[in-house]
């Protein structure tokens, strides 16, 4: 398990399958700002929550100048039911070998009822278009944060 980076790292490289089919890279990002947010599971109430948020400020993102990328480990399969159940707009992103999340410190030890398991912290990125970490979110309440991310990226 990799600790979480900090702003002003250089935001580790990805190539993963995203919903719709194809590969996402950070590297199709360059030359612009890039949100990460990275949630446990497809169709949950705070994941669902938080990517209604995400979608809803579309507009305010791109006006921003920033994109917006959603990563979990669930399968593209399920992104896709997900995306077109709540006509999200954004893409998502599948790390099933969890080597992303991994990179990015988000794959971590969490506890339920006194069981402990591996699970993903939800935590949001934003990387500037040079591909430095601008800002880190971490133990993300879903509610309310993409304004945030969004109030963050408009300054940055």
């Amino acid at each position: 398990m990799t600790d979480a980076l900090q702003a002003g790292a250089k935001a580790p490289s990805f190539t993963l399958p995203r919903d719709g089919g194809g590969v996402l890279s950070l590297a199709d990002f360059a030359g612009r700002k890039l949100v990460l947010y990275f949630y446990p599971k497809d169709d949950t109430s705070g994941c669902t929550a938080e990517a209604i948020e995400f979608n809803g400020l579309a507009k305010e993102f791109a006006e921003a100048g920033t994109a917006v990328v959603g990563v979990s480990p669930d399968p593209v399969k399920a992104h896709d039911k997900f995306r077109d159940k709540y006509d999200l707009g954004f893409p998502l992103v599948s790390d099933e070998a969890k080597t992303m999340l991994e990179a990015y410190g988000v794959w971590v030890e969490k506890s339920m009822y006194g069981r402990k398991y591996m699970g993903v912290e939800r935590s949001t990125y934003l990387i500037g278009a040079d591909g430095v970490i601008l800002k880190v979110w971490r133990k993300v309440k879903a509610k309310g944060h993409a304004a945030e991310v969004l109030a963050a990226a408009r300054t940055a």
